[in-house]
């Protein structure tokens, strides 16, 4: 839809639909039920995600049974606009609600503003909550985004006193496209004490809340870990002002689960991380702000067009993986399975078709770190020195993909490891050498411990080239010792330039590195 058309449909829109009360106008109507006590509450807020060119999700969450209503305007002051009629939340999906709002304009900044309508009481509603993205371009335009992941882990949750989850309230001011949250959007498996001794004999108070005094194994308390989070008014102001695309690792259900697995930990009555991931994926999907597939409903890698400067392919490393082993595999089985055969086909598939200059990799894991679980077995692809073996099977085969079709631009974010780094991708310091070479850049954490530096395979022969925490620090150091890391990525229209930048807490750049697209 053209901006021209938006308008002309806005303008005739107003006061169309039968939402508020006959012959009020919205702001007439707000102003006479906001002496309704008994109004529905928002206190959640709203965010907006996977945007594209002529649609985008709305999302919120109300504290009753009640109806969604969404007014979207090109002004701020939504003297044009379009009010639509919602979904309903309901006590089934915990009072989420989200609309994928098609027939937006492209390249535009769209206001809209959320309010509930009370099922058992039609004329109250709630007061509205206003939000703003921006569509993504048709043609040519710099393009800004940021990416990070790890959002309250390692018993560092939400301390008033510090100032809450402050590097969102960072990375809102950078006026961002959209944000890539690389995974870990919350820590299932990790409790908080209200208060947790520093080094310095400081106390660092957290908000607690009943399910974020255990470990999550109820669909409740999964949810709860999301509506904790979402008390931080940082997060609520980035929600409301900077559009997501969300994926998922593995604290979303519980550390280093794969399908199929027993747990032998005596925190957890359930054993079965199947019915642990059914119960966290679920939450998943009711509190972010993603775009559900009509084909399977369960599924969360897919795949973004931003313009002709820009494809973002987001990937689940976590549901279709074979077990933590000694991944040490000669042959690809089931056992050796980190994206699956089906997901890696549509990466393939998406990659070819793909007539973006920059590709972007968004990846829940690292290449070439090593993580282990336990003291035989490893959580990610990389499985230590040598040929590739196990899951770095799969990883071979796409990178032997990419260089065997010539797919150019290719470049890989991710988190997961607790620092900030920049690695290369040498095949000429490879074991596994049939590849051409790419650039791999990590960030995170936005609001947990602080790990590194891991330690690297030699497989795709990755080399550092730059790392944003000292070898031997300590791990698990507290968000109010500055070592929260998110990147950036700016495409300059112009020169189709792409510049990456890794930034600390305070935004303050640590690492600038610009790349030129080949042709």
């Amino acid at each position: 839809m053209k901006r021209r058309d938006f308008l002309r449909l806005s303008a005739a829109a107003v006061g169309s639909l039968t939402t508020f009360p006959r012959g009020l106008s919205a702001a007439r109507s707000a102003a006479i039920i906001t002496l309704d006590k008994a109004r529905p509450l928002v206190p959640f807020g709203v965010q907006s995600g996977d945007v594209l060119t002529d649609r985008a999700i709305i999302w919120s969450r109300t504290d009753r049974p009640a109806q969604m209503l969404v007014e979207f305007s090109l002004d701020e002051g939504f003297k044009k606009s379009w009010r639509i009629g919602g979904p309903l939340a309901l006590a089934s999906n915990d009072f989420t609600v989200r609309v994928d709002q098609p027939g937006l304009p492209s390249e535009q900044q769209i206001f809209y503003r959320v309010t509930f309508r009370d099922l058992n009481a039609r004329r109250a509603v709630s007061e509205p909550v206003v939000g703003h993205f921006r569509t993504a371009p048709s043609s040519r335009r710099d393009i800004l985004f940021a990416w990070s992941g790890d959002t309250v882990g390692q018993g560092w949750g939400i301390n008033l006193e510090w100032g809450g989850m402050r590097i969102f309230e960072t990375m809102r001011k950078l006026n961002l496209d959209f944000f890539i949250h690389s995974g870990d959007t919350i820590y299932a498996d990790g409790p908080l004490k209200a208060e947790v001794k520093l080094d310095d004999g400081r106390i660092w108070k957290n908000v607690v809340t009943p399910e974020k005094s255990k470990v999550a194994e109820t669909l409740h308390e999964y949810r709860g870990n999301y509506r904790y989070n979402l008390q931080d008014q940082n997060l609520l102001k980035f929600n409301a002002e900077v559009p997501q695309l969300v994926q998922w690792d593995d604290h979303e259900v519980r550390n280093n689960w794969y399908p199929g697995q027993r747990l032998e930990d005596d925190r957890y009555t359930v054993k079965s991380c199947d019915i642990l991931a059914a119960r966290g994926r679920r939450a998943f999907l009711e509190y972010v702000p993603i775009r559900t597939n009509a084909a399977d409903s369960r599924r969360i890698y897919r795949t973004f067009s931003y313009g002709p400067l820009l494809e973002v392919i987001m990937l689940d490393e976590r549901s279709y993986r074979g077990p933590n082993t000694a991944n040490r595999q000669r042959t690809a089985s089931s056992e050796t399975a980190f994206l699956g055969t089906g997901q890696l086909s549509w990466v393939k598939r998406r990659l070819l078709l793909s007539k973006a200059t920059w590709k972007i990799m968004a990846s829940d894991m690292p290449i070439g770190l090593i993580v282990k679980d336990g003291k035989t077995a490893f959580e990610n692809a990389a499985n230590g020195n040598g040929p590739a073996l196990g899951r770095e099977l799969e990883i071979a085969d796409l990178l032997s993909f990419i260089k065997r079709e010539r797919i150019k631009n290719v470049v890989w974010l991710t988190a997961d490891v607790h620092y900030a780094a920049a690695h290369y991708y040498d095949p000429s310091r490879a074991r596994f050498s049939d590849f051409s070479g790419f650039w791999e850049f990590i960030a995170g954490p936005l609001n947990a411990g602080t790990f590194g530096p891991g330690e690297l395979d030699d497989t795709f022969g990755p080399e550092v080239r730059f790392n944003s925490v000292k070898r031997g620090m300590k791990p698990n150091r507290p968000p109010s010792e500055g070592l929260q890391f998110f990147g950036t990525v700016t495409i300059d229209a112009r020169t189709t330039a792409m510049t990456v930048q890794l930034h600390n807490l305070e935004g303050e750049v640590l690492y600038k590195l610009e790349l030129n697209p080949e042709s």
